[in-house]
């Protein structure tokens, strides 16, 4: 009778044992938007276009060589978001959503500025949700659309009003 209540004990320590693990392996969801600057100026404006079919990567290096750990990618909706699957914890990580390319054959040029933007992807921070979201990220348009001007001139005035 002993050893049955031994046995019971000891599979319950294993089953709360494979919960808990299981619950600190979900995976993360990172989300995030990528825009063609219709403008080129370096932000998104009014005149600012999402776009479908951008591909995305996210990109976790190791923090102290900096050698790529962890890299998986994924593609933009139809409103150019991305969710991105992100398996494992990545505290000892420094993770990245990357541009990988735009299918807009006149918006290719990836914003030096915008091009990346960090993640924190790690539960050992704070954060109790498994959804991350990164900065949104751009693309330049070869050239910009005829109306910028009137569009930039309007945050012109919105700092000269201050």
């Amino acid at each position: 009778m002993a050893m049955s209540r031994v046995v019971v004990l000891l599979a319950l320590c294993m089953f709360l044992g494979l919960v808990s693990a299981r619950t600190l392996g979900n995976p993360f969801h990172v989300q995030g938007r990528v825009y063609c600057d219709t403008c080129r100026c370096g932000f998104e404006t009014t005149a600012t276009n999402y776009i479908p079919g951008a591909r995305v990567r996210i990109e976790c290096k190791d923090r102290n060589t900096l050698q790529l750990a962890y890299s998986v990618e994924g593609e933009t909706d139809s409103t150019g978001t991305y969710n991105i699957l992100v398996e494992e914890d990545h505290e000892d990580q420094i993770c990245e959503s990357v541009l990988v390319s735009s299918p807009i054959s006149d918006c290719k040029s990836a914003d030096p500025g915008r091009s990346r933007a960090n993640v924190v992807v790690t539960r050992y921070n704070g954060v109790v949700k498994d959804k991350r979201y990164a900065n949104n990220m751009g693309f330049f348009k070869n050239e910009p659309l005829a109306g910028c001007e009137k569009i930039l001139e309007q945050y012109k005035n919105y700092d000269q009003q201050e």
